[in-house]
């Protein structure tokens, strides 16, 4: 789980900075300008594209049909082995598209079961209902399955969805090209803060904890999730705890995988506690990624550093000041600013000054990386606040199940981010949650799917 109090005291401490340019050439006086100048979308969408339209960039109607296809299987192989369901009948491409609708349709209302549409309570939806009765939708609900059966190589947790994550990760690199600067971390996805702060103790105890932890590489410039990785809390494989007893080998293994596709573009990675080490920054080094991660003594692993750097003086320096160890081009910042705060970066020369920008203390001078770091946190803070919101709010059982809907609302928060980046924004300016209504109502074949009505 992430450490939420930990980010939001050092986003305190930090305070608001517009960020230095991140240029390797400019930080480390070296000759490194990102391998592709270009960012952003890689594919001009025209001014009437629809929601529907950058929705299907990632999930397009082929991944629909073999959801269609899959299903229909597990319904048929089901039935024959516990009897035969009467009131089934095949699913087809545009039911699954509305069942689809169905679902996102949480992450707009906010409402904890799917089944408020048909109600006739305060969550109710007559337009939405009138598409496809309770029943159909509860059926679909039943046997909906992207993988219908495990194959006899499989041995993957997550077989059921990883064919599905697969060809979004393939979409996501298709679609986008990110800026220099991303930010490995785990994106607010857990329960709706507004169900938090109103339920029962004995409410919060029923719910089922998750058995996985998802972490993202996200474009800092744009918000745009470039890379998911899913990492099962359970199990004896190579990716389960069993294998990785401590916490700093785990996070190793979160970062090299979200970076496995980002050797030779010398991009920055900004890094949380749990990831920053000196091992995986002198790794990462070689492949061409450079890092700036905030470093914690009781969170990271501080193998390699220097204890004189790790303990704090008995005497608190004045606002500002810093100290800095060097090996090569990693430098090791220690700043303070009401607390010691430790950096770890191969990205930005500590020679180089920076200012953090406090509302009511004005100014307070530090490295250059200490800026950048403030940047970019505050950057996926505001992001986190505001898209979190929008995740699908169903709630299944099975764990495959929850990262389905967890990747589907981040497909969604990438194709909103798609748009606006498009002409067809300038068309018609939807937020976000008009965005997802709309997608939501073209889904249902409920409105043509042009902007411009």
């Amino acid at each position: 789980m992430p450490d939420y109090r930990t980010r939001a005291l050092v986003q305190s401490a930090l305070g608001d900075s517009a960020g230095p340019e991140p240029l390797l050439s400019i930080a480390l006086g070296r000759d490194m300008q990102l391998s592709n100048s270009f960012t952003g979308p890689t594919r001009k969408m025209p001014p009437s594209a629809s929601a529907v339209d950058f929705f299907q960039l990632f999930v397009p109607d082929n991944v629909l049909k073999n959801m269609v296809v899959q299903t229909n299987m597990y319904a048929k192989k089901f039935q024959e082995r516990f009897g035969s369901d009467g009131a089934w009948v095949e699913v087809t491409l545009t039911e699954m598209k509305a069942f689809l609708g169905y679902m996102i349709s949480t992450s707009i209302s906010h409402c904890e079961s799917v089944l408020s549409i048909w109600s006739g309570g305060f969550y109710s939806n007559r337009s939405l209902a009138l598409v496809m009765s309770q029943a159909r939708f509860e059926k679909i609900l039943k046997y909906f399955h992207v993988v219908a059966f495990r194959s006899s190589q499989t041995t993957h947790g997550l077989y059921k969805v990883q064919p599905f994550l697969d060809s979004l990760q393939n979409s996501f690199d298709a679609a986008f090209r990110p800026s220099q600067t991303q930010v490995l971390h785990e994106p607010l996805i857990d329960e709706d803060p507004v169900f938090i702060a109103t339920c029962t103790e004995r409410e919060l105890r029923k719910r089922k904890k998750r058995k996985f932890s998802l972490w993202v590489r996200q474009c800092s410039s744009t918000g745009f999730i470039i890379q998911i990785y899913v990492h099962l809390k359970e199990g004896g494989g190579p990716d389960g705890l069993d294998a990785l007893k401590n916490k700093p080998q785990l996070h190793s293994m979160v970062a090299r995988s979200l970076c496995r596709n980002a050797a030779g573009k010398n991009y920055i990675i900004f890094t949380g506690p749990s990831i920053t080490s000196l091992t995986l920054f002198e790794e990462f080094e070689k492949q061409g990624i450079y890092c700036c991660g905030l470093l914690s003594v009781r969170k990271s692993d501080c193998t390699g550093l220097p204890l004189s750097m790790l303990t704090n003086p008995a005497t608190p320096p004045a606002r500002g000041q810093y100290q800095i160890k060097m090996k090569g081009n990693m430098s090791l910042i220690c700043w303070y600013n009401k607390g010691h705060f430790r950096f770890l970066t191969n990205a930005y020369s500590p020679v180089q000054q920076g200012v953090i920008i406090k509302r009511k203390s004005g100014e307070i001078p530090c490295p250059l990386a200490v800026e950048a770091f403030a940047a970019h946190l505050s950057y996926i803070c505001r992001y986190d606040d505001k898209y979190s919101k929008y995740f699908i709010s169903h709630k299944p059982n099975k764990t495959w199940q929850q990262v389905f809907w967890f990747a589907i609302s981040i497909a969604i928060n990438n194709a909103y981010i798609l748009y606006k980046m498009s002409d067809a924004y300038h068309v018609k300016r939807y937020s976000r949650a008009q965005f997802g209504e709309r997608l939501v109502r073209e889904l249902l074949g409920l409105e043509d799917a042009s902007p411009t009505h």
